[in-house]
């Protein structure tokens, strides 16, 4: 009888463990995509210090999940007893890990308030000087996505440095409708777009855009990560009692 437990146990573990896998795969693709995606939103990534570390660390993270579900896998089906505590270990360490940065993300959460872009924007922004970070990055952006300001173009009114640097221009050219929404696209009317008519404008604003565009994925990786969190521990609770069952 004890046999057939330590066997179920066995397979069990084998079976987290290949999810384990899977997620980290899952992790290291996207990890991937977001550091070489052509789309715009790799210089969105490249130009912010933060997210371009959150990318790398997502990559690393999957890296690891990788290779710890193919070592938990082979340590299950082998009965070794050191792999077990090896992966036991390792995984505690990544679960703590998440945990942590779930937690410190729920706390900053504030950082990404509609209100907290609209002022950056307006104290930042510098319009087409393509070697300001900031304004180079709202640039893409503006372009990627078809959209103007965080609120829509009235944002430029009351930004100060852009007004200073703009020549007369109501909005940033990067708000301009084109003929093909991309950085190569020709612009539909763009005299007319900078002196304020509405209908050359791009009028809805990104905040928005980006928002709806991403609230489905948002939703996808937050289900993802509480499944992983939930597979990991599952896999320490029958990691542990399989390294106890085993002779």
């Amino acid at each position: 009888m004890e046999g057939d437990c330590l066997s179920c146990m066995k397979y069990l573990m084998f079976v987290f463990n290949f999810f384990i896998f899977l997620g980290g795969a899952c992790l290291l693709g996207v990890g991937i995509w977001v550091i070489v995606d052509p789309t715009g939103f790799r210089e969105i990534v490249a130009a912010n210090p933060l997210l371009f570390t959150g990318a790398y660390i997502m990559l690393a993270m999957g890296a690891m999940l990788f290779l710890l579900g193919f070592l938990g896998c082979c340590g299950a089906i082998r009965e070794d007893k050191c792999l077990l505590l090896f992966f036991f270990m390792f995984i505690l360490l990544i679960f703590l890990a998440e945990l942590s940065t779930a937690i410190l993300a729920f706390i900053f959460r504030e950082n990404l308030t509609r209100e907290f872009f609209t002022k950056e924007l307006k104290k930042h922004y510098q319009g087409n000087n393509e070697t300001d970070v900031f304004s180079a990055t709202w640039n893409s952006v503006m372009i990627t996505f078809g959209c103007c300001g965080v609120n829509g173009p009235e944002d430029f009114e009351t930004a100060p440095r852009f007004q200073t640097l703009s020549s007369g221009g109501v909005v940033p050219e990067a708000c301009c409708r084109r003929e093909l929404q991309s950085r190569d696209g020709a612009f539909v009317r763009k005299e007319a777009c900078l002196l304020g008519q509405d209908m050359y404008q791009n009028r809805q604003g990104c905040y928005t855009v980006i928002l709806n565009s991403f609230e489905t994925y948002v939703y996808l990786a937050g289900a993802l990560a509480i499944g992983v969190l939930a597979i990991e521990l599952f896999a320490m609770i029958f990691a542990m009692c399989l390294f106890r069952g085993i002779q």
